[in-house]
C-alpha cells in the first residue's frame, strides 16, 4: 500500500519547463551557443551544472566552473522574473497536493535548485504540505541515476517513523514523474512510479518504466493511487 509520494518539481507542480528553456537561450547566447527546443528537451533530469556543460560540450567548447555558476545565477535570475509575473503552476496542482497529502505523506526530487523550489512554494503556498525536498545541491548525480530517489526515499522514511509509523518498503513510495530520465531514476531506485504526460508522450514513460501514466493528475484520487499500485 502507497503511503508516501515524492513529486518532481518542474513539469509535474510547475509548468515553466519552457520559462527555463527561454532563459537559457538568452543567457547562453552570449557564449555563442544556440540552443534549440530538441537540444534542451532533450535534456530533461539534468542540474543546472551537468546541463551547461553539456551545452558547451556539444559545440566543442571548454567552461570553467566559475562561468557555468555565472550562467546558472543569471539564468535563474530570468527566470525568477518570468515567474513572479504569474506563477505557471499546472491548472489543478494545488488541490492535487492538497488532496494527497491527507492521506500520503510528501516529498519532492528535483534536480532543480533549492531556492527556486522554495520560491515556488512559498509564493503558492504549498510548502506546508511538504515533508522533504531533495534538490540539486543534494545530489552529486542526475537523473537517471537513482541517488536523489534513494535520498528522498530515506530521508521520507525516517519522518514517517519519527512520527510513529513502521518504516516503509520501497514500494509503499511513489514518484510522480514527467520525464523518461526521471522515471527511470525512480525505478533504479526500486520505487514505483506515476508518469504524467505533461512534457513527453505516454509511450515514452512506459518505455521509461511507468506502471501507470495520468493525462491529467486531478482525475485521481488517493484510492486510484493505492489501487493502481498495489503490492
Amino acid at each position: 500500500m502507497i503511503k508516501a509520494i515524492l513529486f518532481d518539481f518542474n513539469g509535474v507542480i510547475i509548468n515553466d519547463e519552457h520559462v527555463q528553456m527561454r532563459a537559457y537561450q538568452e543567457v547562453l547566447k552570449d557564449d555563442g551557443i544556440d540552443l534549440t527546443e530538441e537540444q534542451y528537451f532533450s535534456s530533461l533530469g539534468m542540474d543546472d551544472k551537468t546541463f551547461v556543460a553539456n551545452a558547451f560540450d556539444r559545440v566543442g567548447k571548454t567552461v570553467d566552473a566559475a562561468r557555468v555558476e555565472e550562467i546558472i545565477a543569471t539564468k535563474s535570475a530570468k527566470w525568477k522574473e518570468n515567474v513572479s509575473v504569474g506563477l505557471p503552476l499546472f491548472e489543478g496542482i494545488e488541490n492535487f497536493v492538497e488532496k494527497m497529502s491527507r492521506e500520503f505523506t510528501l516529498g519532492i526530487v528535483s534536480m532543480a535548485r533549492r531556492h527556486e523550489i522554495d520560491f515556488v512554494l512559498a509564493t503558492s503556498g504549498l510548502a506546508k504540505y511538504f515533508s522533504t525536498i531533495v534538490s540539486a545541491e543534494d545530489t552529486s548525480k542526475c537523473k537517471p541515476d537513482p541517488e536523489c530517489f534513494r535520498t528522498g526515499f530515506r530521508q521520507i522514511d525516517a519522518i514517517r517513523t519519527e512520527q510513529g509509523h513502521l518504516p516503509m518498503t520501497h514500494d509503499e513510495c511513489l514518484v510522480i514523474e514527467d520525464s523518461p530520465p526521471g522515471v527511470a531514476g525512480a525505478r533504479n531506485a526500486d520505487l514505483p512510479a506515476l508518469g504524467v504526460t505533461n512534457t513527453v508522450s505516454s509511450e515514452r514513460l512506459r518505455e521509461a518504466g511507468a506502471g501507470a501514466v495520468a493525462t491529467d493528475l486531478r482525475d485521481w484520487m488517493p484510492e486510484s493511487i493505492r489501487r493502481v499500485f498495489v503490492q
